[in-house]
Order: C-alpha cells, then sequence, then structure tokens
C-alpha cells in the first residue's frame, strides 16, 4: 500500500495540483496533517490562495483521504468540505503500520502513543522531516503550499512498504528517504 502524505496547504491550489500530478495520484492513500484551506495570520498568502476552489478539487477526490484538523482549520471549513475532518488525530491501522495523524500544533501526545504505534505523522511546522527513535518512526511531511526551511522547498512525502520518501514536489529531488527493510 503507498501513502501520500501531505501536510499545510493553506488552501494554495497551486500547490496541492503539483503534489497530486507528480506523487499523490500514485498511492491508494492520501493522509493530511492539517491547515487544509485557511492561511493563517502568521503566514503570507500562498501562491494561488483559492481555498474555495480547493475545497471543491479535495471534494472530487475519488481515492481515500484522511484529513486532521490543523491549528489554521475553522468549523466552517468542515461545513463545506465532505470528508470529515479528525481532531485533533486520526488512527490509519494498515498491514504494515499503525499510525497516528496529529496536525502537531499541541505538542504533548498521550502516554500510550509510543506503544501503540510505529508511525506518528504531524505537520504545522512547515519542516520535513524524518526520524528513527527506540523502533518508532516520526513523520513531517514540510509543506507545498508555505516551506519554512532555510532553501523554502516545498515538499511531501510518500510511504511505501520498503521506504519513506520526502520530496521536493518542485524539482523531483528526494530531500530524505528512510529505508523500512
Amino acid at each position: 500500500m503507498r501513502i501520500g502524505v501531505i501536510s499545510d496547504t493553506h488552501g494554495s491550489v497551486s500547490a496541492w495540483r503539483k503534489a497530486y500530478a507528480k506523487y499523490l495520484h500514485q498511492t491508494d492513500l492520501i493522509i493530511h496533517c492539517g491547515d487544509l484551506l485557511y492561511h493563517g495570520p502568521r503566514n503570507p498568502l500562498p501562491d494561488e490562495y483559492k481555498p474555495d476552489e480547493l475545497c471543491a478539487t479535495f471534494n472530487a477526490l475519488e481515492k481515500p483521504v484522511v484529513f486532521v484538523r490543523g491549528n489554521c482549520d475553522a468549523e466552517v471549513d468542515q461545513m463545506i468540505l465532505e470528508h470529515p475532518i479528525e481532531a485533533p488525530y486520526a488512527h490509519v491501522i494498515t498491514a504494515h503500520w499503525r499510525i497516528l495523524v496529529h496536525h502537531g500544533h499541541q505538542n504533548m501526545l498521550p502516554a500510550k502513543t509510543k506503544t501503540c504505534y510505529n508511525l506518528i505523522i504531524s505537520g504545522h511546522t512547515h519542516l520535513p522531516g524524518i526520524k528513527k527513535e527506540n523502533g518508532l518512526i516520526y513523520l513531517n511531511p514540510g509543506s507545498p503550499a508555505l516551506p519554512k526551511n532555510e532553501a523554502k522547498t516545498p515538499t511531501i512525502a510518500v510511504i511505501d512498504e520498503g521506504a519513506i520518501v520526502i520530496w521536493n514536489i518542485e524539482t523531483g529531488e528526494k530531500m530524505q528517504r528512510l529505508d523500512l527493510s
């Protein structure tokens, strides 16, 4: 099973389209870690900021998608989005993964998290990264719309049975890879 992971689109239609066309269309499931539509008061307007159009695009998706509520997501978003927005956590269980998804703006995770899951996915920081600690993998796909790393690299992640890869959606470059074998 291939899982696409994206976060912090902040209403950018162009960021979503690039991520979907290059990577997410090839997945069986998409996980969105929050901050779907609104740019937030501390962020500039992203390229092609069209939250209504992005919402319509989300609603037209033909594949399973899991959305988690971010700190910039509001109750009104659920009124127009046809997929449920999970909050504060979503749980995804596959043959290989026990995944806990959260936006990441609240740092404290429940005590049993480290024993019940093998992959924790969050967004919020707009900083991509993969790390493994004591058998538990932490993934942040970064942001395709408002990246905040030094190079301002727009990123998403793809998980399959062999590896987790963070991709630069502009250049197609592998930013980081964690082999799972």
